[in-house]
């Protein structure tokens, strides 16, 4: 069958995710492709509808093993229809556990059929230059393989007539679930002098946890330590404060040097 359209979602707080939804649907070169990012509370207000001329690609990273539960609830309003998709999650290079699988089930439940998943692999969030994981990654290297893999979906899918003939992909994972989907309530993050309340912070930010009018006021309920709000500070104001969230950036960074590498689930 054709490739008539592509939906691309994807939730992204630091970019990772997008950059490997994009190479997936380049090696799949459908005929038209909508991008629908649903990072930021105002982008998650209008669910999503497909039909099984569209191919779904649909991508998040993994939070403690789990789909992120800031996005829960979103998915599962997606109605579909026989809707062929493709699942992706983003690891920090330790572990992805059940998410991939958690993500299919979603989806499933929401009237599509999984076709095909992967797990990628993007720098951690609470990485930076000083205590790196994973830094820089997705590289030039896992795009090329993404773009491979979005290549063997498009052979998949040409070479069944309806989508009903496309076989679902076995995706890996224990149901119920391994990881645990609640995130620490911390104040950890410490805003300088450096600090010029431009609002970048508070616009990127996406569970809206930081102040529009003081950059410097995070409730600590929402916030679901993305960092996305350190990385994307113009002015490298915004650095984690000693406790908690610092001592896990430094075990992640002793215990998962190792580079590992994407999976993919097509058959």
């Amino acid at each position: 069958m054709n490739i008539e359209s592509a939906k691309l979602v994807y939730f992204s707080p630091t970019g990772t995710t997008q950059s490997v939804v994009r190479a997936i649907a380049r090696g799949v070169s459908p005929g038209t492709t909508e991008e629908i990012d649903i990072t930021t509370p105002a982008a998650r207000v209008q669910p999503l509808r497909t039909s099984e001329n569209d191919l779904l690609v649909i991508g998040v990273p993994v939070y403690m093993g789990r789909v992120p539960a800031i996005i829960r609830d979103w998915l599962n309003a997606i109605a579909a229809r026989n809707t062929p998709a493709v699942c992706v999650v983003l690891y920090g290079n330790r572990t992805y556990e059940d998410a991939l699988l958690e993500l299919r089930n979603i989806v499933t439940k929401s009237g599509c059929r999984t076709i095909a998943g992967c797990a990628f692999i993007g720098e951690h969030s609470f990485s930076d230059p000083a205590v790196p994981t994973a830094q820089g990654r997705p590289d030039q290297n896992d795009l090329q393989r993404a773009e491979a893999f979005g290549k063997k979906i498009r052979e998949k899918m040409q070479a069944a007539s309806s989508v009903t003939q496309i076989a679902e992909a076995h995706i890996p994972g224990e149901f119920p679930y391994r990881g645990d989907s609640r995130l620490w309530t911390l104040d950890f993050i410490e805003v300088s002098d450096a600090c010029t309340q431009c609002g970048t912070c508070a616009e990127r930010c996406p569970a809206g946890a930081i102040d529009p009018s003081d950059a410097k006021k995070i409730d600590t309920k929402l916030c679901i330590t993305c960092c996305a709000c350190i990385r994307e500070c113009p002015s490298q104001a915004r650095t984690m404060k000693p406790g908690l969230l610092k001592d896990a950036q430094l075990r992640l960074h002793t215990l998962y040097k190792e580079r590992k590498e994407p999976e993919y689930f097509i058959a």
